[in-house]
């Protein structure tokens, strides 16, 4: 062994490995500060990884996450309680917005439709005063989540 040299241990290397691969999953997310929404659109994914519209749906529905239900009437989801009449009902939204549309309003509705919306933005840092600290540089939903309600808002189309 050369003189300052350290062993060579496998299992360390796997775990060396298995940071890099998780750094550079990481890598490929979009941070909420830099998200290019243009001509209320954002084209490219947050993450890289298509949405998986199950977990959309159970993120949509969810009251501690994305609380869809609390504003937006949607006949899919019929078996929960409580769906609002505040923001448009999302019956056949895929027939009316395109992906890009869809990720764009989930990620910061703000820049879609203009301050004036009471809908939050659920992937921005962009969240008004007196944000609580426990929720101070935090986003709604990951990433990752954004894609997977993205993936969902698209099965829902007209009959």
């Amino acid at each position: 062994m050369f003189k300052g040299a350290t062993q060579f241990s496998l299992p360390a290397a796997f775990a060396g490995l298995a940071v890099l691969a998780a750094s550079a999953a990481a890598a490929g997310t979009v941070a909420p500060d830099s998200v290019p929404i243009e001509d209320m659109e954002l084209s490219q994914s947050l993450t890289g990884v298509p949405g998986d519209p199950l977990a959309g749906r159970e993120a949509f529905a969810d009251r501690k996450k994305g609380n869809c239900l609390a504003c937006h009437a949607n006949a899919d989801l019929s078996d929960q309680l409580f769906h609002g009449e505040v923001g448009p009902v999302l019956d056949g939204a895929a027939d009316r917005w395109s992906e890009a549309q869809l990720r764009a309003i989930v990620v910061n509705s703000k820049d879609v439709f203009g301050d004036q919306t009471i809908m939050p933005g659920f992937y921005t840092l962009k969240v008004g005063i007196n944000v609580d600290e426990e929720f101070a540089g935090k986003t709604i939903l990951s990433a990752q989540e954004v894609e997977d309600v993205v993936a969902y808002l698209l099965t829902l189309k007209e009959n």
